[in-house]
């Protein structure tokens, strides 16, 4: 798994970009209930058609699109019905700024003419990502990634029990010998038990190893006959008597379970091996000996996270 912030702040575009619709959400679909069909499809929106115009300027459906990469967070917090408007009115102040900006020469400064080449940079660095990134992440791409998962999935061992958990030893040995003494599980568990899962019996539900407490999980797994009771066992928690409900082996998640997480790791690693590609053989220069230490540190934390766990 990818989880390292630094990699992901270099790749936030992703956001910007899923959020705008440049990848198509057809992976999700399989999951989502299939939505009532619309009386009729609307026609589709042309992003060379004009939605305003502002001192003679015009304002485009394009225009309203990229304004809304820029503005996801924004979006995200108001009805969609209030997008639209939203996003015009930012442009109509953009444009009536720009020009007044412009009537006061401020386009002819050197500092001026900087940020315009870094945000050209910025329009075509989203552009490539789009265009030959997110644009290869396809669904095929994607079951093909869930194919391999499946196939070096290795089954585990899974157990569901029950609990009874009590304050102390004392307690627990006189859960045990009513236990013995025939008494109903689920019933002493709402009783007398402290866990929150009381309510439910004392049922835990499925779980493997690794997942509970050492003392608690070695107890439990050491039981080898459905409906068979522990001794007392101590863990941080209190005293247990455990109940073994099933047993069973691990499955694979569904595809729909994993999709999303499946398809920003390929995102992530379409990005990664385009960006090597592309530095191959272009020359860098950090004169600043301590930042370029510090830009090499991270470039070999990235390396490091990248490379599978054996």
């Amino acid at each position: 798994m990818i989880s390292s912030s630094l990699r992901l702040a270099r790749t936030s575009v992703l956001a910007l970009i899923l959020a705008a619709g440049a990848l198509a959400p057809a992976i999700a679909q399989d999951a989502a209930p299939a939505a009532e069909a619309p009386a009729a499809e609307a026609a589709p929106v042309s992003p060379d058609t004009v939605v305003a115009t502002v001192g003679g300027e015009p304002i485009t459906e394009a225009d309203l699109g990229f304004a809304a990469e820029d503005l996801t967070q924004e979006l995200s917090q108001m009805p969609p019905e209030q997008r639209k408007p939203f996003l015009l009115r930012v442009l109509i102040d953009m444009k009536v700024m720009a020009k007044a900006g412009q009537d006061a020469g401020m386009a002819d400064t050197p500092l001026f003419q900087q940020r315009l080449a870094y945000l050209e940079d910025r329009a075509l660095r989203r552009a490539y990502f789009a265009e030959t990134i997110a644009n290869s992440v396809t669904e095929e791409a994607v079951r093909a990634d869930y194919d391999a998962f499946v196939a070096e999935f290795v089954p585990a061992d899974e157990i569901r029990a029950s609990h009874v958990l009590v304050p102390t030893e004392e307690e627990a040995n006189a859960v045990k010998a009513e236990l013995d003494g025939g008494a109903d599980f689920a019933t002493v568990a709402k009783e007398k038990s402290i866990d929150p899962g009381a309510a439910n019996g004392g049922d835990l539900g499925f779980f493997g190893k690794g997942m509970m407490v050492a003392p608690f999980e070695a107890a439990a797994f050491a039981l080898t006959d459905i409906g068979q009771v522990s001794a007392p066992v101590e863990s941080q928690f209190g005293w247990h008597v455990i109940r073994l409900e099933e047993k069973r082996q691990s499955a694979p998640p569904a595809f729909e379970q994993v999709a999303a997480q499946l398809q920003q790791q390929r995102l992530m690693t379409t990005f990664d091996e385009t960006v090597a590609r592309l530095m191959e053989g272009v020359a860098i220069d950090i004169p600043d000996a301590a930042l370029k230490a510090a830009v090499d540190a991270q470039t070999e934390t990235d390396a490091a996270e990248e490379t599978p766990a054996q």
